[in-house]
């Protein structure tokens, strides 16, 4: 277990602050950006999970709400898929203006339609994101950007999970970057079952430690 230090942070964007938990282990040469499904937040224990198993191979994480609470109320702004792009890449933006995170190689890793962000800012954002992880992602929502996505992709889907496999496989065929699909056997769309969040967040976690060094 490397020793880290939790950081709680704020992010201006726009005219709003973003509540964020900024944890970066001494050494870290990478940090993973968090992009959370429709109607979760930086609390989410799947990704506080996936964070974790991250955090162990020695690289920082960043988990932040993509709305305010106030505006998550709005069901509408949950699937406003260029919102939360913009969201993303201002975080981004952010850690590249902090002394501490201004040199870390940057990856992202999404959960469902926080996937389409994600791979719409590694888009945005070119050569700059060094890796991109979706787990149960809706990336059939960043189709029109698929040929602009450089970062290599890592797409983790459960295998009873058909109608969203079937969107990832469409989009891997797509893809151009280096790229890779990981059916975890069996899982539905949240990985509840016994093993499956481990199989997640190792499989990311291998991904980020190749890719952030």
């Amino acid at each position: 277990m490397i020793h880290s230090s939790e950081e709680r942070v704020s992010i201006p964007v726009d005219d709003v602050e973003l509540e964020g938990i900024l944890d970066v282990p001494a050494g870290a040469s990478g940090i993973v950006v968090f992009a959370h499904g429709s109607g979760s937040s930086r609390h989410s224990p799947r990704n506080n999970f996936v964070a974790e198993v991250i955090r162990d191979r020695g690289l920082g994480t960043l988990l932040f709400d993509l709305l305010t609470e106030e505006e998550d109320q709005l069901r509408e702004n949950r699937f406003d898929i260029p919102l939360l792009t913009d969201r993303l890449v201002a975080a981004t933006e952010w850690l590249r203006d902090r002394a501490e995170t201004a040199d870390l190689e940057v990856g992202y890793f999404g959960s469902s339609t926080g996937a389409a962000s994600a791979l719409r800012a590694a888009a945005r954002r070119g050569e700059e994101i060094a890796a991109v992880v979706s787990r149960g992602g809706r990336v059939d929502m960043a189709e029109e950007v698929l040929d602009d996505v450089r970062a290599p992709t890592l797409l983790i889907v459960g295998g009873a999970d058909t109608q969203v496999l079937g969107l990832n496989r469409d989009v891997l065929e797509r893809l151009s970057c280096e790229r890779e699909l990981h059916v975890v056997e069996g899982a539905g769309h949240l990985f509840e079952g016994e093993g499956e969040l481990e199989e997640v967040a190792n499989v990311a976690a291998d991904w980020f430690a190749a890719h952030l060094q």
